[in-house]
Formats: structure tokens, C-alpha cells, sequence
């Protein structure tokens, strides 16, 4: 059976990612990192896709590393050259990614939300970075992302405690966007993308390449990477179309171009 189930679907322009390893708590291995990579592959290829949801067979969304690869001396294949551990974390990428939880997501598991774009998460959804617990840190961006997800101060007490915590918290926190019922998670991620899937999506991937590069910078800069979006969005058929359809008050058919 396939690690990872990739559900590409034109007509929502969203695409699926299932981790599948429910036997092993979704945690990550090889196929793993492999097939999330090349579903990221595909997807930032596909025009028709301008948005993807990643989740896990419940119910366990992921439950990090899989320790008896890295027993094994297997460590390295959990990760890729392009985006690290998970095919993921440290991939460079144009669209955005919501990850839909459902049940833990520890470890390597809450590294993998971080290094989405949005969290969706149910009430069953725990989080935290638990390494130090095994005498290790977290290696896949943990540390340095939570703390921009959520107080620093309390951000140091999870890495440093190494405790876990319920989507309760992480939800007073502002850790993540959305908080359901258990088992609603992806139904409530679906929403959430075509809320986003409705708006032009070079508009979409250029606001999001501006907030994640202009946030933790000066002003200056933050301005300069501004203009250069406005500059892409001034040119593009889709500002057009958006202006025109609001004018003839239909909806707009967007192209991503």
C-alpha cells in the first residue's frame, strides 16, 4: 500500500495528501518524504490546482519520525534534498497549504503543520515538540516557527518541556485557523479552500509570498516586496477579469495567469 494517497481534483482546484500509515501512526519514513515531494512536484506544475489540503488517515494525523527507520540507520531517506523532513518543511513553493488535523500531531507531526500555511484543526488534535523528551531537539523547523505561530515565551515552554497540548490551547494560542469537532477537520479545511480558491490565485500566492517575506522585515523591504507583487498583479489577466466581473456582477473565471 501507498505511503501517501494524492487526490488532485481541477474542478475544486485543491489537491489531497494522505499520509497513509495508519498501523504506524502516519509517522514519517521514506515513501513518506518521497511521495509528499513528488505530489508538491505535480501540484506546482498543475495550473489547475491552486491550493492543497494535507492531512492524515485518522486517527493519528502524524505521528512524527518514524524511530525504528532511524534505528535502522535509515534516517536520511526521511527527508528529501528539496524540501528536508517530510518532502516538506523546508520546500520552497508558490501555493498555499492547509494542513487539516485530526488526532496527534507530535514531533515531526506538529513540524509538518507549522510548515503549512493554515491549521485547521478538531478538538481530538494534540500538538508539540517532544524531542528534548529523547534527548534530541526538533530538527524540522519547530523552533524557530512556533514562536512566530505563538508567544515566544510559551513557545520556550514547549520546546524546552517538551510537553504536549490539546487544539484547545494551540487554538487560544492563535496557532491555528480553525477549531471543529472531531472528525470535521478536513470537511472544515475543504471550507476553509474554497474560501480561498475563490479569489484570484496569482493574487493569492503573491499575498502569501509578501506575508511570508515581508512580516519579519523592516518596513523598507516590506514595502519594496510589496511592489514588486503589485507590479505582478497590474499585469496580470486575472486583475482584468476581477474588475470586469464585478462590474457585470457574475462571478469571476479566473485563469492564475
Amino acid at each position: 500500500m501507498a505511503a501517501i494517497v494524492f487526490e488532485p481534483d481541477a474542478e475544486s482546484h485543491v489537491a489531497l495528501i494522505t499520509i497513509d500509515r495508519p498501523d504506524a501512526r502516519n509517522a514519517v519514513n521514506g515513501e513518506v518524504a518521497q511521495g509528499i515531494e513528488a505530489a508538491l512536484d505535480q501540484i506546482e506544475e498543475d495550473d489547475s490546482i491552486w491550493l492543497t489540503i494535507l492531512t492524515g488517515t485518522p486517527p493519528v494525523f502524524c505521528a512524527g519520525a518514524d524511530l525504528k527507520e532511524i534505528n535502522s540507520g535509515r534516517a536520511r531517506e526521511l527527508q528529501t534534498k528539496r524540501g528536508g523532513f517530510a518532502g516538506l518543511v523546508r520546500r520552497e513553493r508558490k501555493k498555499p497549504v492547509i494542513a487539516a488535523v485530526d488526532g496527534p500531531a507530535l514531533a515531526g507531526g506538529t513540524e509538518i503543520a507549522l510548515s503549512c500555511d493554515l491549521i485547521v484543526a478538531s478538538t481530538t488534535a494534540t500538538f508539540g515538540i517532544p524531542e528534548v523528551k529523547r534527548g534530541i531537539i526538533a530538527g524540522g523547523g519547530g523552533l524557530f516557527r512556533l514562536g512566530r505561530r505563538i508567544p515566544f515565551t510559551v513557545a520556550m515552554e514547549w520546546a524546552l518541556t517538551g510537553g504536549s497540548y490539546p487544539a484547545e490551547r494551540a487554538a487560544e494560542l492563535g496557532m491555528i485557523n480553525r477549531l471543529c469537532e472531531p472528525g470535521e477537520a478536513l470537511g472544515e479545511a475543504r471550507k476553509l479552500a474554497a474560501e480561498i480558491t475563490a479569489n484570484g490565485p496569482l493574487a493569492v500566492q503573491l499575498s502569501r509570498q509578501v506575508m511570508l517575506e515581508a512580516t519579519y522585515k523592516d518596513e523598507g523591504e516590506g514595502w519594496s516586496t510589496t511592489r514588486e507583487a503589485l507590479r505582478q498583479v497590474f499585469e496580470s489577466s486575472d486583475l482584468k477579469e476581477g474588475i470586469q466581473a464585478f462590474i457585470e456582477k457574475r462571478p469571476p473565471r479566473w485563469t492564475g495567469s
